[in-house]
């Protein structure tokens, strides 16, 4: 049960991030479900002091989750086209 919940959450965590950064157009599902799933574990080791979060779907972990796609986005657009957005 937990992968399949994995794949929900990081599919709307994706899908969410690439509408605040733009690039819904140019992702597919999957694409939105990776980009959920490293951001969470981005955001994890950035805000969480570099361990991972094992209490489960809270707001708080959904928000770093979410957070975390952000910026790994960015990233990406920062090295695509030369500017974050």
């Amino acid at each position: 049960m937990g992968i399949i919940l994995w794949l929900i959450v990081g599919g709307i965590i994706g899908w969410l991030a690439s509408m605040i950064m733009r690039t819904d157009a140019q992702q597919g599902i999957l694409l939105n479900i990776v980009v959920g799933i490293v951001g969470a574990f981005i955001g994890g080791l950035i805000f969480s002091g570099g361990s991972i979060n094992n209490a489960g779907l809270t707001l708080y972990s959904f928000l770093v989750s979410l957070l975390g796609a952000v910026i790994l986005l960015a990233i990406v657009n920062l090295v695509r086209r030369g500017s974050v957005r």
